[in-house]
């Protein structure tokens, strides 16, 4: 004998006329398993329970693997535009002063970091007055200063890029806004034979702005156009 389902008629004939409802619904699938379960004891195993959990975990673990490569293709489209955006304001300055103010207010908003510095190797004098009028974004330094800054105590080729969080930024750099950089970006830059090394300090006061374990083809690429405007300017 079989007794009427206790159910109203009504959502009886909808799950009839509409079964895909339920198969769509993955939290009322799991309850219809689940009580399928309990009715046939603990004595039976159902294998096409233990497979579907399975395909369930391993979908769930895909769509995942999904979200998170969707995620970085708009990080790395979003972080190239912005180098690209940047580059572009680097390029209009026709003046070195201007370019050097650009490139500590526009070109560092730009590129969302809090502090932007230009280190030269030089013998000339840092108390020159022609290096003061060029503004705060310069810095002056001597020979053999810029390896060793990214060296960091390590005895190994600078890289062209190097990423690292930092406890508190260089005073020689930052000046006085060494206190609140927390990590850094430092391109080391090449301005051809017979000159000495640049380098482009980015600091940032988020430590995990710069980190080694980021990118660096966005900055390499960024460096060697600075590279090239610089050798106009240099020449």
């Amino acid at each position: 004998m079989s007794s009427k389902p206790d159910m109203d008629e009504s959502l009886r004939e909808k799950i009839i006329s509409q079964p895909d409802v339920i198969l769509e619904d993955q939290d009322l699938m799991r309850a219809l398993i689940a009580a399928n379960e309990r009715a046939m004891g603990g004595n039976i195993v159902d294998l096409r329970g233990v497979a579907m959990e399975r395909l369930e975990a391993r979908l769930d673990r895909l769509e995942d693997t999904h979200r998170s490569v969707i995620a970085a293709a708009y990080e790395n489209l979003a972080g190239t535009n912005q180098v690209h955006r940047a580059i572009l304001r680097m390029l209009d300055p026709v003046e070195f002063e201007h370019f050097l103010r650009d490139l500590g207010t526009d070109v560092a908003q730009t590129l969302r970091v809090d502090s932007m510095k230009l280190v030269l190797e030089s013998v000339q004098d840092k108390a020159d007055p022609t290096i003061k009028t060029l503004g705060d974004v310069l810095s002056v330094a001597e020979p053999g200063f810029i390896a060793e800054y990214l060296a960091d105590g390590r005895n190994a080729a600078p890289r062209q890029v190097t990423l690292r969080q930092i406890h508190e930024g260089d005073a020689r750099i930052y000046g006085q806004q060494a206190e609140f950089i927390r990590s850094e970006a430092c391109l080391l830059l090449d301005f051809g034979a017979g000159r000495l090394p640049g380098m482009l300090a980015m600091g940032a006061e988020d430590p995990h702005q710069f980190s080694p374990q980021q990118g660096t083809d966005l900055l390499a690429f960024f460096a060697g156009v600075f590279e090239r405007a610089m050798r106009r300017w240099l020449s």
